[in-house]
């Protein structure tokens, strides 16, 4: 982070491999997700922060965009169709926002029963929202940070291994009070995470410090 984008920062925070985070961000505020080592995918969720119903609609932003990739100048929609935040910075180009979060089920059908108990981003999420007052009923199709999914010739997804280059990082500035939720990814199966979760680091800052 440069130094005048560090002189605004009102919090910062180091989140360990597999862990989970959450916390309110202003409106004109930037909250900063950064890809410490590389490679490391982090799952997202949004909310409003004034009326939780009010959250991230995969969906609704995809069709405004036009697009599958989630880049720089995307708006991210809420599900009553206002704006809840806005990429403002990508170092990477392309995040994706098809294939959900990892999840006891998901990890059962792809990697066998064995892996039905490895800790996931469902709970993570899980873990963060209880938080907050709020369930697995408000887990919705949520955005994956760093974690690029191309669409192939015959539609399926490719989920496949992101850059190794360490300290990638997304802005994001918020269009009205929301509440951010993530999982610092603990796959350890599919090569998003490099088969090896490493820790990644959220910072707060004010619009100014951004620019």
């Amino acid at each position: 982070m440069a130094a005048s984008e560090a002189a605004g920062v009102r919090y910062r925070q180091v989140v360990p491999p597999g862990r989970s985070w959450s916390g309110i961000v202003i409106s004109g505020e930037t909250i900063r997700i950064v890809d410490l080592v590389g490679e490391q995918a982090v799952d997202f969720l949004v909310f409003s922060a004034a009326d939780k119903t009010e959250r991230y609609d995969a969906q609704l932003t995809l069709l405004t965009r036009g697009n599958t990739a989630i880049t720089r100048d995307t708006r991210l929609l809420s599900n009553r169709g206002h704006e809840l935040m806005m990429v403002t910075s990508d170092t990477l180009g392309a995040h994706d926002t098809l294939v959900g979060c990892c999840s006891a089920e998901a990890n059962t059908v792809r990697f066998g029963e064995q892996a039905r108990h490895l800790h996931s981003c469902r709970d993570n999420f899980l873990i963060e929202l209880a938080k907050h007052g709020m369930s697995k009923r408000d887990i919705v199709p949520n955005l994956n940070f760093f974690m690029p999914v191309p669409v192939e010739e015959d539609g399926r997804l490719a989920i496949i291994a992101g850059t190794q280059q360490p300290g990638h990082y997304v802005d994001l500035v918020a269009r009205m009070d929301v509440l951010c939720v993530l999982s610092n990814c603990p796959q350890i199966n599919n090569p998003c995470n490099g088969f090896d979760p490493t820790p990644i680091e959220v910072a707060i800052f004010g619009q100014s410090a951004a620019d």
